[in-house]
């Protein structure tokens, strides 16, 4: 089963040429690429986000394999969902699923299901594939959609990817797919953002968590981002970093009604 897109010429350009020459403009960055445990990455339109997750992107050396964790939008299926088609279609070319890796997720992660209800209309993970698909031919993926899960859930979600991609003879990068806050003013947003992105930076789930849930940031991604910065951390990172932030106003103008987008880098 191929999963065909489902946001190719609304969120991102569905012409493999104006694909590419958009990603050639985004996909730049003023450090060499160099490794990551973990990257988090904004998923809107490539006109509002695609500069911002574009540089650490381009900043981060991607390998072959990349679990993506993302929000479910929508809200159907399995709280934790990875997927079951064999490959992921992108106006680039097909993505392949690292099918051995995923069995080993399900067999070891009990609360982990197969459910496509949770992929088939979700672009939060789609919408990363032509950006790491540009920077790595030989991408091979697993997708795993998160809803409605308690921070203990999280935080062992997390652990039990560590342990599983620990004894990984290959590189393995973790994506977690997040805006920030939504539909507030510039300056309001700047300042909820701002919050959220010091508990990251200082590489503490928790206070994410807390911070996310006590002052009600509409960050859609908060729960991917707690699972990779625990993975990251049992895998021996120490350090989150800020690459880029900015909001859709700085795009359209408007600044009345606007949506955060922040990159940070985990290592």
């Amino acid at each position: 089963m191929i999963r065909q897109p489902v946001v190719a010429g609304s969120f991102y350009p569905a012409e493999p040429e104006r694909l590419r020459q958009e990603l050639e403009q985004f996909l730049r960055s003023d450090a060499a690429p160099s490794p990551a445990k973990a990257i988090i990455v904004p998923h809107a339109g490539y006109i509002y986000s695609g500069a911002v997750a574009g540089e650490v992107i381009a900043a981060t050396q991607i390998p072959k394999t990349v679990i993506l964790l993302g929000p479910n939008h929508q809200g159907t299926g399995h709280d934790i969902a990875v997927t079951g088609a064999d490959s992921w279609s992108t106006p680039l070319g097909e993505v392949p699923i690292a099918s051995r890796l995923r069995d080993q997720f399900c067999q070891e992660i009990a609360d982990l299901v197969i459910d496509e209800r949770a992929h088939q209309s979700e672009h939060s993970l789609e919408v990363m594939l032509p950006f790491l698909l540009r920077c790595q031919p030989e991408l091979q993926i697993v997708p795993l959609s998160l809803r409605s899960l308690s921070f203990a859930t999280a935080v062992q979600l997390g652990a039990s990817l560590a342990k599983l991609l620990m004894p990984q003879q290959e590189n393995v990068l973790l994506l977690a797919s997040s805006d920030m806050n939504h539909f507030l003013d510039a300056e309001t947003t700047q300042q909820l953002d701002s919050m959220a992105i010091a508990a990251m930076t200082e590489l503490n789930p928790q206070a994410l968590y807390q911070t996310v849930t006590n002052n009600r940031i509409s960050m859609c991604g908060m729960l991917p981002a707690v699972v990779v910065m625990q993975a990251a951390m049992e895998m021996g990172a120490t350090r989150c970093r800020l690459v880029r932030y900015a909001h859709s106003g700085m795009v359209n103008g408007d600044n009345r009604r606007v949506v955060g987008y922040a990159a940070l880098k985990i290592d």
